[in-house]
């Protein structure tokens, strides 16, 4: 096994920071960073339960084992996401109702896998964050050790430890720790802003009037669309 000689501390306060991640949708969070951040689309939630926030404990194991997998609930502390890079394998299952309980009993926040899940019947009724790519009957072997706490990928998001990962039923989002103030600060300004457009629209408002879409097309005609044009123009 192979993993740091320490769970680095997570700063702030984390309670304070899950409440307010928790009242924004992985949509906003990914549109304020620019469109990045979001797990591939087949990464969803199995559970009955959808919506986490916590930050990354991390875990990467070899193709279809769970040697790992068990020791890194173990070792994920309570309030954290465990985030699982198994390498995309579908075939295989590396998660089941049974270390559901044991998650959830923890006080782990949630858990997000690049592979396969099984006990599908009995996950979908617990209420703790289950999030995978498929469900599959088979199980995986226990030969390989894995590596914990270590910067992986998940979903083709790059995940480090302690980032934050957000869920919903959209899917997963991932906020890089050094970023994670201000994403917040411009999620919850867009997330009034876009309270305050369903509001016109509700009354009766046109949609492309208020988001001023002949303005954006307007523009978009006055200007050459490619690249190569937009170099003439700068030596002409």
């Amino acid at each position: 096994m192979k993993r740091k000689n320490h769970i680095a501390a997570i700063p702030g306060n984390v309670t304070a920071v899950r409440k307010k991640l928790l009242q924004l949708k992985t949509v906003l969070l990914s549109d304020v960073m620019g469109k990045t951040g979001a797990m591939d689309h087949d990464m969803k939630n199995l559970s009955g339960q959808c919506r986490m926030a916590g930050p990354a404990f991390t875990l990467r194991v070899h193709t279809a084992d769970i040697l790992m997998v068990g020791k890194a609930v173990s070792l994920c502390p309570p309030g954290r996401v465990l985030v699982i890079d198994g390498q995309g394998e579908l075939n295989t299952a590396l998660w089941g109702s049974i270390i559901t309980v044991a998650a959830r009993i923890k006080g782990m926040e949630g858990v997000v896998i690049d592979g396969a899940i099984r006990d599908l019947e009995e996950i979908r009724r617990e209420q703790f964050p289950v999030f995978a790519r498929a469900a599959v009957p088979n199980a995986g072997g226990a030969e390989y050790a894995g590596e914990i706490n270590i910067p992986i990928q998940c979903g083709g998001v790059a995940v480090n430890p302690n980032d934050w990962v957000v869920g919903d039923d959209d899917g997963v989002v991932v906020v890089p720790s050094g970023r994670l103030t201000g994403v917040i600060q411009r999620a919850q300004k867009l997330l009034k802003v876009e309270k305050e457009i369903e509001q016109l629209v509700r009354a009766g408002g046109d949609l492309a009037s208020i988001l001023r879409y002949d303005d954006a097309l307007r523009v978009k005609s006055q200007n050459a669309f490619l690249p190569q044009m937009r170099f003439k123009e700068r030596n002409s």
